[in-house]
C-alpha cells in the first residue's frame, strides 16, 4: 500500500463507508433461532437440562474434564476467585492491560489485585514482572490471553508451582486458540470464558469456567446458585424438595435459552476461528506496507484466536495523536475501538488502592498507541478491503 492524497472524511472528504463497520458483532443463523425456539416451547427455561448439555459439549470442545456455565465472563472470573478461596487481604497478580473485570473479580472477594506490566511486543503478562511482584500474601496469578493470543503458560505454570500459587486463565479472548498444541481451556487450574456478542460464540450474555479439578468445579457450581448445594432440576429428578445453603453465593445462573444458543454456536466455532485467522493474515500482509502501523507480535508456539486485531501506531512518524487517528477512522466508517485503558489508571483503583501512572510503564505507553480494527467472521471481502484502505488513507494523510 502507498500513501494517498485523498481528502479525509473528517476534513469534509468522502468517507470510505457510509455505514459504520463495528469492530465485532455476533453472527446468528436460522439454526440458532430454531434452537432457542425449541427451548421456549419446552418446560425448562432455566436451570434445566440444556445447561448440563452445554457444559458437557463445551468441556469436550476444549478438552477439559469439567465446565461450569454462568451468567457472564465476569461471573466466571468471580467464581474462580471464590473456588480458590481468595480471602480479604490475599494478593492476586493481574496484568495492567486487560478489561476491568479481571481485577474486579479479585476485589469482589476482598482480595488485592497486584498490577504487573506486560510484554511490549504482545501486551501479554510479563512472567519476569510476575515473579518480581510475588509476596507472602500472593495466592494466585491471572494470565489474560489479550486479543486472543495465549500467554506463556509453561513459564507461568513453573512460577506458580515454585511459589505454590493457583494459575487462573482469563481466556475470554482466546476460545478456540492453542498453546504448544494444547487447547485453551486446559492450560491453567481454572480457565474462564465469555459469551458476550462480540466474542467467538455468543449466548447473549454468559460465561464458562473450565477445570480438571472436580472440587473446584463443585465449589463454582454452588457459588453460582446462591451457595446452595443442589439446583431445582436436580431436585425434580430426585423427587426431592430439600436443599441447604452452605455458603454465601450469588445468582450467577445461566438460562436454558442461552445454553441452547451456545450449543448451536459451538458447532461453528472452528470455522469462525479459522475465518478470524484468515482476516488477520490479510491485515498483516497489508499493514506491512503501511508506515507507522505495527501489528502486535504473534509467537510461533501459539494458535491465535483473534478476538481482537490490535495495531500500535508509531507516533514518532505521525503528525497527530492516537486519538486523532481514531476519530479520522471513525469518520471513514470504520468502527475502531481501544482495548484497553490500563486498569490501574481507572479512578476506582487509584482511589481504593493508590495506583498511579508510572506503575506499569509498558502498558501505559502501549495504551497511547493502540487501536483495535474490525475483525469478525461475517466480514465480507469489501469489509476487509474497506478497513485496509481506510487505514492507508488516514495514516498516509498524517505521516510526517
Amino acid at each position: 500500500m502507498t500513501a494517498t492524497s485523498e481528502k479525509l472524511a473528517i476534513e469534509g472528504g468522502k468517507p470510505v463507508r457510509q455505514a459504520i463497520l463495528p469492530y465485532g458483532t455476533q453472527w446468528l443463523d436460522e439454526e440458532d433461532i430454531t434452537a432457542v425456539i425449541e427451548v421456549l416451547r419446552s418446560r425448562w427455561l432455566t436451570t434445566g437440562p440444556k445447561v448440563a448439555e452445554f457444559e458437557r459439549s463445551f468441556a469436550k470442545s476444549v478438552g477439559s474434564r469439567e465446565a461450569v456455565a454462568v451468567s457472564s465472563g465476569t461471573a466466571a472470573l468471580h467464581a474462580s476467585m471464590y473456588a480458590i478461596d481468595i480471602k480479604p487481604g490475599d494478593e492476586v497478580i493481574v496484568p495492567a492491560m486487560t478489561f476491568a473485570a479481571t481485577a474486579n473479580a479479585v476485589v469482589f472477594q476482598q482480595g488485592i489485585p497486584i498490577f504487573v506490566d506486560v510484554d511490549p511486543k504482545t501486551l501479554l503478562i510479563d512472567p519476569g514482572q510476575v515473579e518480581m511482584h510475588i509476596s507472602p500474601k500472593t495466592r494466585a496469578i491471572v494470565a489474560v490471553d489479550y486479543a486472543g493470543h495465549p500467554c506463556d503458560y509453561d513459564t507461568l505454570r513453573a512460577i506458580a508451582e515454585r511459589y505454590r500459587l493457583y494459575l487462573i486463565a482469563d481466556a475470554c479472548h482466546s476460545l478456540g486458540g492453542a498453546y504448544k498444541s494444547k487447547s485453551v481451556g486446559t492450560l491453567a487450574d481454572i480457565t474462564t470464558f465469555s459469551f458476550h456478542p462480540v466474542k467467538h460464540i455468543t449466548t447473549g450474555e454468559g460465561g464458562m469456567a473450565t477445570t480438571n479439578d472436580s472440587e473446584l468445579a463443585i465449589r463454582m457450581r454452588i457459588f453460582r446458585n446462591h451457595g446452595i448445594t443442589t439446583e431445582y432440576h436436580q431436585r425434580e429428578q430426585q423427587g426431592s424438595w430439600f436443599y441447604e445453603m452452605v455458603d454465601l453465593g450469588y445468582n450467577y445462573r445461566i438460562t436454558d435459552i442461552q445454553c441452547a444458543l451456545g450449543l448451536s454456536q459451538l458447532r461453528k466455532l472452528s470455522a469462525w476461528v479459522k475465518r478470524r485467522q484468515e482476516i488477520a493474515q490479510r491485515y498483516n500482509a497489508a499493514f506491512a506496507e503501511v508506515p507507522a502501523v505495527r501489528p502486535l507480535d504473534v509467537r510461533a508456539e501459539v494458535s491465535h484466536a483473534y478476538h481482537l486485531y490490535v495495531v500500535r501506531l508509531d507516533l514518532t512518524r505521525l503528525q497527530v495523536t492516537r486519538g486523532q487517528v481514531f476519530a479520522a477512522l471513525r469518520a471513514e466508517g470504520i468502527g475502531v475501538n481501544v482495548h484497553y485503558i490500563p486498569v490501574h489508571l481507572h479512578p476506582f483503583y487509584r482511589k481504593r488502592f493508590g495506583t498511579c501512572p508510572g506503575l506499569c510503564p509498558v502498558a501505559e505507553a502501549a495504551y497511547q498507541e493502540i487501536i483495535t480494527l474490525p475483525i469478525f467472521p461475517r466480514m465480507g471481502e469489501k469489509d476487509i478491503e474497506d478497513v485496509m484502505y481506510a487505514v492507508k488513507k488516514v495514516v498516509g494523510a498524517y505521516l510526517r
